[in-house]
């Protein structure tokens, strides 16, 4: 298996970032639950990819040619979300409010790292971004997956 290697202060970023900026109004994070292993979800989740996922993300989740070099345009391409991308480094929450909220969300809005994926919070219900979610975790072999539910582990105990 090919694990892609992840510039170490993007990933920090990102992860302790997306974790402080996750929380709700209270001071609570967000409790987001994936089903990566319910058919009718991850059909539904693989549809709605399709639709809004895969001109950027690719059909087969591959992600963008250099998608680890920011483009000319200085925005960071789409990154793969099978398992040679980043997507299962992060906790099921920070996958959720990227997707729907957008990168400003997780990152804060002062953050140097840009990339053009759209929020989806009006075009998609938070049932069909974990649909989406769900789909996208059900294409991971086992152990990515049980590594990724050990992050979603620690996430929650904080």
């Amino acid at each position: 298996m090919r694990i892609a290697v992840v510039s170490l202060a993007a990933l920090a970023l990102i992860a302790g970032a997306g974790y402080w900026a996750m929380s709700a109004s209270d001071g609570s994070s967000p409790t987001v639950q994936l089903y990566p292993d319910d058919r009718q979800r991850t059909a539904n989740g693989r549809l709605i990819y399709r639709q809004s996922c895969a001109s950027c993300h690719g059909r087969e989740l591959e992600g963008q040619p250099e998608w680890r070099k920011a483009g000319p345009d200085g925005l960071m391409p789409a990154p793969p979300h099978d398992e040679t991308g980043h997507t299962w480094h992060h906790p099921d929450a920070v996958l959720f409010t990227l997707t729907r909220d957008g990168l400003g969300a997780v990152l804060g809005e002062n953050a140097s790292y840009t990339s053009a994926m759209p929020a989806f919070g009006d075009t998609l219900t938070d049932e069909e971004i974990v649909d989406v979610l769900s789909y996208i975790k059900s294409t991971w072999p086992e152990d990515i997956r049980a590594t990724h539910d050990d992050i979603n582990a620690r996430a929650a105990n904080g």
